[in-house]
């Protein structure tokens, strides 16, 4: 009977605890009454403006075109060189050999014979007269210019001869001048002080002057992207310049991958993205005067609407049965009405409703 006792007096006391948890837990566990939420709201003003939604692309600002200067001649010791940045011009020397200015004149022909009365006609004569016409040492009273090497050709050269410091012979000599197709920007110097100038080295490379954007455009944005189209840089400084785009390519390549390789055909362990080069020019190239090898964004305006009512994105809410409207705020009190969204843009949304007019006020949640 003892032992009867104390099993009945231990059952008893597990229940009374076990009763106490379960009372004490569901004390704990009761959640608080349910609190009312109230968002703070304020008004914005329906606006008729301009939308656009744009797509951005990295892209790599440098310099249009890459020339090499290639030593011609007979040789000689390279006594003069410029640096890299330099920018030249028609008339100015890109290089000096044994004291002499080896001046740059614009054609897209190099040299490949000496030009003297008596050598047969040739667009190098041509293209030799009209660089001694533009730096004023002939013009239409005394030189006609064409393919024939004339005793007026001869006498544009002696003044221009003269006024250089150059032997004055009525000749000019292969490798006297260097012929590129425009002013240019040294990239890299390759020659150097006290060294020979050798036929067909490589005194420096150059650039033209024009700043332009290399663009890989990611294939499945390609379609975005047309000659003509009218698109913002936006620098490292964060400023935004504008530019056009000059050019697509009509072959996708693939980039690139992060080691600098690109996947040979198409096989490696990660594929190298597949992109279209596009060229953009732009307006105003004092704006990037100074930067190359640069990246920049470019945003590309894919879609845009003029003239149209807008509101803030926050002010669209979406209705019960499908839709969207927004609580507008007007002399008979606020209200929902009915609009049907079109373009989004960065922080507004066109919308279409024959309630909403130009200076309207519709509510927008705060915070």
């Amino acid at each position: 009977m003892a032992r009867r006792a104390r099993w009945v007096a231990a059952i008893l006391a597990v229940a009374v605890l076990v009763g106490a948890g379960t009372w004490s837990l569901g004390r704990v566990g009761r959640p608080p009454a349910a609190a009312a939420t109230v968002v703070p709201t304020a008004t914005a003003t329906v606006t008729r403006t301009d939308l656009a939604t744009t797509t951005q692309v990295s892209g790599t600002l440098g310099y249009a075109g890459h020339y090499a200067v290639i030593g011609q001649g007979v040789g000689g010791t390279v006594t003069g060189l410029p640096s890299p940045g330099d920018v030249i011009a028609r008339g100015q020397g890109v290089y000096e050999v044994d004291g002499h200015a080896v001046p740059l004149f614009y054609g897209a022909r190099p040299a490949w014979r000496d030009l003297a009365v008596g050598v047969p006609d040739g667009p190098d004569v041509q293209q030799l007269e009209e660089n001694l016409t533009a730096l004023g040492y002939a013009g239409a009273a005394n030189l006609t210019v064409d393919q024939h090497f004339t005793t007026a050709t001869a006498a544009a050269v002696e003044r221009w001869q003269r006024a250089t410091g150059h032997t004055v012979d009525g000749r000019v000599a292969v490798g006297a001048v260097a012929y590129e197709a425009g002013p240019i920007r040294v990239a890299a110097v390759q020659a150097a002080l006290g060294g020979d100038v050798r036929a067909g080295s490589a005194v420096l490379t150059a650039t033209s002057t024009t700043s332009q954007v290399l663009v890989p455009v990611p294939t499945v944005q390609s379609y975005l992207v047309h000659v003509g189209d009218a698109v913002t840089v936006t620098l490292p400084s964060g400023a935004l310049t504008n530019g056009r785009v000059d050019a697509v390519s009509t072959a996708a390549s693939a980039t690139a991958d992060s080691n600098g390789s690109a996947s040979p055909g198409g096989g490696s362990s990660r594929e190298a993205p597949v992109t279209v080069p596009a060229t953009v020019t732009l307006a105003d190239p004092q704006a990037v005067a100074g930067l190359d090898q640069t990246p920049v964004t470019v945003n590309i305006t894919s879609q845009a609407v003029t003239g149209v009512l807008a509101v803030p994105i926050s002010a669209l809410v979406a209705l019960a049965g499908g839709g969207y409207g927004v609580y507008l705020d007007d002399a008979q009190g606020r209200r929902l009405v009915g609009v049907v969204p079109g373009l989004f843009a960065t922080t507004l949304v066109q919308v279409t409703s024959a309630d909403l007019h130009e200076g309207d006020k519709v509510e927008v949640p705060v915070g």
